[in-house]
């Protein structure tokens, strides 16, 4: 053989291994070029097991700036959604609950306060915004936002008085609607030796004891921003001595006395964070039931659509967690930590993409990372307020985060279980999985049944292949996608629900959200661009029974 036949031979076999090693690969895929990824699991142990109401939600405090806005809640339509979150805290408080105090129209007796504006009991059947006036309403907040945009830009903010009747029209919307309710006092209010000055919220307390309003408390937001937005500086351990002030002020209380207090709220970590977590646990952590801080991702005002599907952003929950947890754990050992106020992107969202379809692979993702690694709450910026992380739009229809988040309601349970998803390369990025037990108290699905959740990050569908051990369970499916296919469709403020695009059925009825039917020993399909939730009823986990 001669010597360029030799070469022509090396060549086309190194060119034949190549190919051999390309289809190898390949071969992970099938026909239709799904990446095919294994799981391992374990059913017999409990990883974590979460609060109930684990996701939750906020309203911001921005809705009081004009009182007139509070009457948003009476809407007979936000109340149906809301009740569909349940069980979960509601959280009002925000940047401007420091700088909004309480101004009672009435004397402040005891009887003149059973007597205001009107009684929570019966508020449920009497009191609804005519639909003429939720629409006028609904005008006005719009141009509302763009007034709080600019505060929020020039970090200049009003003081802001609310009245009876605005805590009356909160407190009936988390009565009516089921939901648990924490207020935000304001922290800003300060003596002249810098302590916190409680005259405003002894006052406040003792309207809502009066009403026997049942509710926990916060007290601040953000204080590690304190000197940009007001000018006014408070070290960790003042701040915990505040709190201190205020449990006890609590503990006076015949209806409080044992209620919920939580913080301090303060955002995720940087260094001069941590000192300030460091010196309020020090001198404030048993005052408090929960400590509290605040998680975003990236900057709304910079960010982009690829930030919302790389899985190096998602990870990030995990680093600054660890750094929350390492700090708690070595001042206050055991103590419930939450995600006290949390979302895709900071500075009120990012435009066109955080009340968009791509926004649900950052919320599935934390919620599900997020009970993994221990937290026991996440409360969701917000229900209804400003900036562009809603769960529902300025009409109050729902967007597709709501969908999400009220399929993890009804299908996920508090259990936790251990999970991981690998491809032919290695531990896979592009889809990302979850698995807890089945919420027992939602569905009527069989002792022993698990949800596995999962996240198709890539354009391209995955193949999921269960373990044996529950491979031969029936189950439902449902696979939640954009109503336009492709990248297009990651900014589509519609959903559909296996390939029914979800709406309300009218302003006080939900869809059923019927899941289709999962035939045992079956491939998993998860769609590209798409996530889902798969009820696998006849697991008989040992953890979930």
């Amino acid at each position: 053989m001669s010597g360029i036949s030799i070469l022509a031979f090396v060549m086309i076999s190194i060119l034949s291994y190549g190919y051999y090693v390309v289809a190898s690969v390949e071969s992970a895929r099938d026909e239709w070029n799904f990446e095919s990824v294994n799981l391992n699991v374990d059913l017999s142990r409990v990883l974590k097991k979460v609060n109930e109401r684990f996701l939750s939600v906020a309203i911001d405090a921005s809705l009081v700036a004009e009182e007139k806005f509070m009457y948003l809640l009476t809407s007979p339509k936000l109340r149906t959604l809301a009740k569909a979150l349940t069980p979960a805290f509601l959280r009002f408080g925000g940047t401007r609950q420091d700088f909004m105090t309480f101004n009672p129209t009435f004397l402040h007796s005891n009887e003149n306060h059973k007597n205001s504006v009107f009684d929570a009991d019966d508020i449920c059947e009497r009191l609804e915004l005519p639909p003429l006036l939720e629409k006028r309403l609904k005008q006005e907040w719009t141009l509302q936002e763009i007034l709080l945009d600019k505060e929020d830009l020039q970090r200049k903010y009003r003081s802001v008085k609310f009245t009876e009747c605005a805590v009356d029209l909160l407190y009936s919307f988390t009565n009516c609607s089921g939901l648990d309710l924490i207020f935000g006092l304001n922290e800003l209010l300060r003596t002249s030796g810098n302590s916190w000055d409680s005259s405003n919220a002894r006052t406040l307390l003792q309207y809502c004891e009066s009403k026997q309003y049942s509710m926990s408390w916060e007290l601040g937001n953000e204080p590690n921003s304190y000197e940009k937005k007001a000018g006014i500086r408070v070290d960790g351990y003042q701040l915990g001595q505040d709190f201190v002030q205020l449990r006890k002020i609590l503990q006076e209380s015949k209806l409080y006395h044992n209620t919920g207090l939580y913080g301090p709220d303060i955002s995720q970590p940087r260094d001069h964070r941590r000192d300030l977590l460091e010196g309020f646990l020090e001198s404030g952590a048993e005052a408090i039931d929960a400590c509290t801080w605040h998680h975003y991702y990236v900057n709304g005002r910079d960010t982009s659509l690829e930030d919302f599907l790389d899985p190096e952003v998602l990870n990030t929950l995990a680093l600054k967690t660890h750094e929350v947890m390492e700090t708690i754990e070595l001042t206050s050992p055991g103590k419930k930590v939450w995600l006290g106020e949390t979302s895709s992107a900071y500075g009120g969202g990012a435009k066109g993409l955080s009340d968009t379809f791509v926004a649900g692979f950052m919320w599935l993702d934390k919620l599900g990372l997020g009970a993994k690694l221990g937290l026991d709450v996440l409360i969701r910026q917000v229900l209804i307020g400003s900036g562009t992380y809603h769960l529902v739009d300025e009409n109050l229809d729902p967007l597709p985060d709501y969908w999400l988040s009220v399929l993890y309601k009804r299908l996920v349970g508090p259990e936790v279980l251990s999970i991981e998803a690998f491809s032919i390369l290695g531990k896979t990025k592009r889809v990302r999985v979850y698995l807890h037990c089945t919420n027992k108290k939602s569905t009527s699905y069989k002792s022993g049944a698990v949800t596995l959740f999962a996240l198709n990050l890539s354009k391209g569908p995955a193949r999921i292949s269960v373990p044996v051990t529950i491979s031969n369970s029936t189950g439902e499916a449902f696979v939640l996608q954009s109503e336009q296919p492709g990248e297009e469709g990651l900014y589509s403020k519609s959903v559909k629900l296996n390939g029914e695009v979800l709406k309300m059925v009218d302003e006080r009825t939900l869809p059923s959200l019927q899941g289709t039917p999962l035939p045992a020993g079956e491939h998993l399909r998860l769609p590209g661009y798409s996530f889902a939730f798969y009820v696998l009823s006849e697991a008989q986990a040992l953890a979930c029974r």
